[in-house]
């Protein structure tokens, strides 16, 4: 069987599905490392309601695919950026997903960290930056999951410069329950986060947001970098305090952060594994058999999907990962909150199929192939 598949130019061209998945078992929990999965949310695809009205979410798929992540062993990283979180997902739906994930983690004993922002709030001083983030920390602490402390628009809006992050941070930081994971969130990202920890000059940023550690230890489990620049995390790894992980949010280059060197490694905390969850999950198995090359060779393969989806404009990234959600038989349909299933092309989403499926990513590879074909007809391709 083959499929045509549009290739950007106006032409199509034959591809050849493969017949069979990538084998894949699940195991002991990891040992060597620490993984999160950014997950993504399921739309309720009935809901009457427009790209800017709170969204309408499917909560049984959004938490059957949290319980397929955890099967594999990996934690759910809740609420966040890969969830639309302000793009689609406002706090009302954010808190929501927030309760009832930790609710479900509690049932099947699995991993749960849940991001903390302002997004209740568009703008204000920094006081009432500091306000919202208290509310939503309460939230996801009163869930009993641990918090992620993500970057804000509004407080990158509202600061005059660098003391505004430590002494906000600090504050979050002294009040907080238990240790939480810190997020910086570059603006390849979120456009919105330029100059985040009071400078555009990402030397600067680095040295707040190591002040802002460096006095409160014992308050951080780790940091998240989600910066796409791999020398520069490596090298922000190694100035952290003693106790202190560094969870890769590189998706460009993440299979040799999670490796890592004589000096150290990162854990990892990724939107791409939403997607790659089974595979990147028996990766990390065979890492901590000591085997690094093995580690290497199943995921090395995986970085040109996860290059092609987070493209520029990167911030869009989640159509694709939906997308591939919906070929993998994990939801019934192909529909986003906010209407972000539009954000890609055609031309995109058929090479995005075809490399999840050269991977052997499709648990069913007829399914996928039966899906796509329904979407190229959809945009008028019928041959």
């Amino acid at each position: 069987m083959t499929i045509q598949l549009p290739d950007g130019t106006g032409r199509l061209r034959t591809y050849e599905p493969r017949t069979d998945p990538l084998a894949v078992t699940t195991g002991a929990p990891f040992t060597s490392r620490t993984v999160f999965s950014a997950a993504h949310v399921v739309a309720d695809p009935y809901a009457d309601v427009s790209p800017d009205s709170p969204a309408a979410v499917d909560w049984d798929a959004t938490l059957a695919f949290r319980r397929h992540l955890w099967s594999h062993g990996l934690g759910v990283a809740e609420a966040m950026d890969t969830a639309q979180r302000g793009m689609g997902l406002d706090w009302a739906g954010a808190a929501e997903l927030i309760r009832r994930s930790a609710a479900e983690a509690k049932s099947v004993g699995g991993l749960v960290a849940c991001g903390v922002g302002t997004d209740q709030i568009a703008s204000g001083t920094p006081a009432e930056v500091r306000a919202a983030y208290e509310e939503q920390l309460a939230v996801v602490e009163e869930a009993g999951a641990q918090a992620i402390l993500m970057a804000s628009r509004a407080l990158a809006a509202a600061a005059t410069g660098p003391e505004d992050y430590l002494e906000i941070y600090g504050h979050l930081l002294r009040q907080s329950a238990e240790p939480v994971i810190l997020h910086w969130l570059g603006p390849m990202f979120d456009p919105a986060l330029e100059g985040y920890w009071g400078s555009s000059d990402l030397d600067a940023a680095t040295d707040t947001f190591l002040e802002v550690i460096a006095a409160h230890p014992d308050k951080v489990d780790g940091i998240k970098v989600s910066l796409l620049d791999a020398e520069r995390e490596v090298d922000l790894r190694r100035r952290l305090p003693q106790g202190v992980r560094c969870y890769t949010g590189d998706d460009f280059n993440y299979p040799e952060l999670i490796a890592g060197d004589e000096q150290g490694f990162s854990h990892a905390l990724l939107g791409i594994f939403d997607p790659l969850g089974p595979l990147a999950a028996q990766a990390v198995r065979v890492l901590d058999t000591g085997d690094t090359a093995g580690f290497r060779d199943l995921l090395d393969p995986t970085v040109e999907l996860s290059r092609h989806l987070f493209q520029p404009p990167t911030r869009f990234y989640k159509t694709g990962v939906v997308f591939l959600a919906w070929l993998a038989g994990h939801q019934s349909h192909f529909t986003m909150v906010g209407g972000l299933q539009s954000a890609r092309s055609l031309p995109h989403l058929a090479r995005a199929y075809e490399l999840a499926d050269g991977l052997g990513l499709f648990p069913d590879p007829k399914l996928a192939e039966e899906r796509m074909k329904t979407l190229l007809s959809v945009y008028g391709v019928d041959r």
